[in-house]
C-alpha cells in the first residue's frame, strides 16, 4: 500500500476514534451529574430514559420507570432492548455498593435500598457490596474536594454498623412488606476487601490497569470537573473508578451479576465496569442508575453536605425520621409515595385523591412517613415514633406514660437526663433546684410561682408543692420538665 494511502487510513481511523470519544464526553458531560433546586428538605428528579415502549417486555422495569426509580441505563440501547428479555430469562443478580465513609447510611442511599427491595420482590438475587476498600480510596463522583482519609479502624467499624443497617431494612421489608404469595430472590451482604486484602499494587496493575486507557478515564465528568478546580485531583481518587470496576468484574465472574445499580452521580463508574467487563470478558453487562435526592440548594443529601438524615437510630430517631418525611412539601408526597414506598400505584392515586378532598388531614403524608419508617426501623420504630409525636405535639400524658428513657432522651436529645433518687418529701422546688433547671435563691423560686415551670405538659406553680406520683411522677417512674418555652429536663427517678 502507498505511503500517502497508508496515510489517509490512519487519519481516517483516528478521526473516527475522536469522534466516539466526543460523544462519550458529551454525553458523560450531559448525564454525569444532576442538580435540580428545591426549596425544601429535599428534591428529585423524575425525569427517566426508560420508556413503556421499550420495557413492555418485562414489567419490573416498567413499573420502576412508572414510578421514577429508575433514571438511565447503560449501554443505553442495549439496556433498553437487551435487558428487559435478561430479566425475563430467569432470576438474575443485581449489585448496589455502598461505601462505609460514616457510620451509618441516610437517605440519601434509601432509593438504591429500595432499588434493590423491587430487584428482590421480582425474584432476582441482590448483593449488597459494602466498600471495606474503597472507601480508604475515596469517591470523587459530586465531591469538590477530597475526602479525608479514613483508618484502617474507623472503615471497619462503620461496616460492621453499616451492615446491621442493611440487614435491618431488608428484614423489615420481609416482614412488613413482602406478598408471601411471591417468591422473594435471595440477599447477600459483601465487603469488597475481602477480594483486594491480599493482592499486590503490582500484580494488580499488571493484571487489571491494562485494561484501561487513559483518555476515557481522563473524559469522565467526575474527572474533569475536579481537574479544574483549584485543588486538582490526587491520584488515589482518579483510581476509583478502576476499583469499582473491578468490583463489577469480581461480582460478574463470581457471582453471575449482570446488573448494577448507582445513582446518576455514578454513571461514569457504571461504564467503566461495563467497558472492563467487555475488554476482560466479552459478556455484555448492565447499568443503571436512580435519581439522587438532593438538598434545596441541588447538593447531594448525605453527610458531604452535612445535611444527612441517618438511617441508623443512635443518629436520627425514627421519631425525627418520621417527621422528615411529614414535613415534605404537598407538591413532593405524591412522588416520594411512589419512590420510597411499597404502595400499588392505585393505591397512592386513591391517597392523593383523598388528600386532594381534605387536605387538613395529611392523609397522604402521614402514610409516606409511616411507610418509611417501618421499612427503617421496623413496626416497633414506627409505634415509637408516633408515641414521640403524641408526647411533643399533643401533648398526651398517656404518651409519656409509655415511652421508654431511650425515647425520651431521643425526643428531646438537647435535655440533660438526670437519675435522682426519690427521697420523702421531695418538692417541686426541689426537683428543679437538684437538676439545675432554675436560678438558686428567690429569683428561681418566683419563676416557679410565676407559673414559668411545666411538669409533664402541666403548668405548676406551688413551688412547695411534694411530688405527687401519677402526677408529677409517671408510672415509668419519669418527669418531664420544662422551663420556659424550649428548655426541657428529664428526670429518672430512683426508689429509697
Amino acid at each position: 500500500m502507498p505511503d500517502s494511502q497508508l496515510l489517509l487510513l490512519v487519519l481516517i481511523t483516528l478521526s473516527n476514534m475522536a469522534a466516539s470519544m466526543a460523544r462519550i464526553c458529551r454525553y458523560v458531560s450531559q448525564h454525569g451529574s444532576c442538580i435540580w433546586p428545591r426549596r425544601t428538605s429535599f428534591c428529585l428528579t423524575h425525569r427517566s430514559t426508560f420508556h413503556s415502549s421499550s420495557t413492555r417486555h418485562n414489567g419490573l422495569l416498567f413499573s420502576l420507570s412508572k414510578r421514577g426509580i429508575l433514571k438511565e441505563s447503560f449501554p443505553e440501547d442495549a439496556a433498553q432492548d437487551q435487558l428487559p428479555r435478561l430479566l425475563q430469562s430467569g432470576a438474575q443478580t443485581v449489585y448496589c455498593g455502598f461505601d462505609p465513609t460514616a457510620d451509618s447510611l441516610h437517605v440519601g442511599n434509601l432509593l438504591a435500598i429500595i432499588g434493590l427491595l423491587h430487584f428482590r420482590n421480582a425474584g432476582h438475587h441482590v448483593l449488597a457490596v459494602l466498600g471495606g476498600a474503597t472507601a480508604q480510596i475515596g469517591d470523587p463522583s459530586g465531591k469538590t474536594s477530597e475526602r479525608e482519609r479514613l483508618s484502617t479502624d474507623a472503615v471497619e467499624a462503620s461496616t460492621r454498623c453499616i451492615r446491621e443497617s442493611l440487614q435491618r431494612i431488608f428484614t423489615n421489608h420481609e416482614m412488613h412488606f413482602h406478598d408471601s404469595s411471591k417468591k422473594l430472590g435471595t440477599v447477600t451482604i459483601l465487603n469488597n476487601l475481602s477480594w483486594y486484602k491480599d493482592w499486590g499494587v503490582v500484580e494488580f496493575l499488571s493484571e487489571a490497569g491494562r485494561h484501561f486507557r487513559m483518555g476515557t478515564m481522563l473524559s469522565r465528568h467526575s474527572v474533569q470537573s475536579r481537574l479544574k478546580s483549584a485543588d486538582g485531583m490526587s491520584l488515589t481518587e482518579f483510581t476509583y473508578q478502576v476499583f469499582q470496576a473491578y468490583d463489577f468484574y469480581h461480582l460478574n465472574q463470581i457471582y453471575g451479576c449482570k446488573i448494577q445499580l448507582g445513582g446518576t452521580d455514578q454513571l461514569g463508574n457504571l461504564m467503566s465496569g461495563h467497558e472492563f467487563i467487555h475488554k476482560v470478558s466479552g459478556e455484555e453487562v448492565y447499568g443503571l442508575t436512580i435519581p439522587l435526592v438532593t438538598s434545596s440548594v441541588g447538593d447531594k443529601l448525605g453527610k458531604t453536605a452535612g445535611n444527612a438524615v441517618w438511617l441508623n437510630r443512635d443518629k436520627t430517631s425514627p421519631f425525627e425520621l418520621y417527621q422528615f418525611f411529614l414535613r415534605q412539601p404537598d407538591s413532593s408526597v405524591e412522588g416520594y409515595l411512589k419512590l420510597f414506598t411499597f404502595l400499588p400505584l392505585a393505591e397512592v392515586e386513591r391517597l392523593m385523591e383523598q388528600q386532594r378532598e381534605d387536605p387538613g388531614k395529611r392523609l397522604a403524608h402521614k402514610r409516606l412517613a409511616a411507610e418509611v419508617t417501618k421499612l427503617v426501623h421496623g413496626k416497633e420504630g414506627l409505634e415509637s415514633a408516633k408515641r414521640c409525636t403524641n408526647a411533643l405535639y399533643h401533648s398526651s400524658v398517656q404518651a409519656l406514660e409509655e415511652m421508654s428513657d431511650e425515647e425520651l432522651q431521643e425526643l428531646f436529645r438537647e435535655a440533660p437526663f438526670h437519675e435522682l433518687l426519690l427521697e420523702p418529701g421531695t418538692t417541686v422546688i426541689d426537683a428543679c433546684r437538684r437538676v439545675n433547671a432554675i436560678p438558686e435563691g428567690p429569683k428561681g423560686y418566683r419563676m416557679v410561682l410565676e407559673g414559668a415551670v411545666w411538669i409533664n405538659h402541666r403548668r405548676t406553680d406551688e413551688p412547695e408543692q411534694v411530688l405527687i406520683p401519677k402526677l408529677h411522677i409517671l408510672s415509668n417512674g419519669l418527669t418531664l420538665l420544662r422551663v420556659g418555652k424550649k428548655n426541657f429536663y428529664i428526670i429518672k427517678w430512683l426508689s429509697l
